[in-house]
């Protein structure tokens, strides 16, 4: 499974941006497929899950504020991020999961100005 990120870049305080990834190869494999963000020093941490039914799952503190979504069509999920906070900023990663293996795309960063 390949995962091709994309959407990241500098936003102020309080907008939005939207986070694509696509994904490809053996996609029937896949149970969840969740985003994760990492800041400097810190350990990647997961920011949201969607899975096959399309049941979501969100940390704590982007509850109310992301979104994460799934067009199957496309092989591609979203995260929409709005009233984006400058402790939003990090490296966000795309992850795919089978029963045996995780599959990592590479990370899109978002800059979010106070």
């Amino acid at each position: 499974v390949q995962l091709q990120a994309s959407g990241g870049g500098l936003v102020q305080a309080g907008g939005s941006l939207r986070l694509s990834c696509a994904a490809s190869g053996s996609i029937d494999s896949i149970i969840y497929m969740r985003w994760y963000r990492q800041t400097p020093g810190k350990q990647r941490e997961l920011v949201a899950t969607i899975d096959t039914h399309h049941t979501t799952n969100y940390e704590g503190s982007v509850k109310g504020r992301f979104s994460i979504s799934r067009d199957d069509a496309k092989n591609t999920i979203y995260l929409q991020m709005n009233s984006l906070k400058s402790e939003d900023t990090a490296v966000y990663y795309c992850n795919a999961r089978s029963q045996s293996t995780n599959y990592w795309g590479q990370g899109t960063l978002v800059t979010v100005s106070s």
